[in-house]
């Protein structure tokens, strides 16, 4: 599996500006909604920082649109089908977690399908917040064990364990254990949600 972060992060950059310059924010104004600096955001507009999954989901959150989104690539005639190699991983920097979105980008579908690695020992927290429209997530172990913390609530899941959540309190991913572990992660916007 070959790491692309280079041209994921030109895809996140054109993707966040994309969606910033449609809801008619400056960069001050997003970054006053999601506790972001001017300057990291301009930044990563122009493809020269390549940000951590919590400040990409800071973006996603100021931007409305769940944090996957952020990973689409531009798709001037979507296709229903995603093939593997067309989706490339992406590493973050802060945890060392690897992911992909699995599903086809550009359709006007309000489901998308992540797959994560989660390297032993890894945890990674975002301050995820109440969300318009709201967006529900599920969380599916495929091979391993992670703990999920949402709000105050604490879940063990392994393999073949899948935890079901809205995405509006700061939740956390930790990988217990000395082993990797894998899970896929699938969300759903509810009517009315911009991607």
């Amino acid at each position: 599996m070959k790491d692309r972060t280079g041209s994921l992060d030109q895809r996140i950059a054109h993707r966040v500006k994309a969606l910033r310059t449609s809801l008619g924010l400056s960069l001050e104004a997003l970054a006053a909604r999601c506790d972001v600096s001017r300057s990291m955001i301009s930044l990563i507009e122009r493809g020269e920082s390549s940000a951590t999954a919590v400040v990409l989901e800071r973006l996603a959150t100021g931007l409305g649109v769940p944090l996957a989104s952020l990973f689409d690539a531009p798709a001037p005639q979507p296709e229903p089908v995603a093939r593997a190699a067309a989706q490339p991983w992406w590493r973050d920097p802060g945890s060392g977690y690897r992911r992909r979105n699995v599903s086809p980008a550009g359709l006007p579908s309000p489901i998308q399908i992540v797959e994560v690695q989660f390297p032993a020992g890894a945890r990674v927290a975002y301050e995820t917040g109440a969300r318009e429209p709201r967006i529900h997530q599920q969380v599916w172990v495929l091979e391993g064990r992670i703990e999920v913390t949402v709000g105050d609530e604490v879940q063990l899941l392994d393999a073949g364990d899948c935890y079901a959540m809205t995405l509006d309190r700061p939740m956390a991913y930790r990988n217990p254990t000395r082993r990797p572990a894998r899970y896929a992660v699938v969300i759903a916007a509810q009517a009315g949600a911009r991607s």
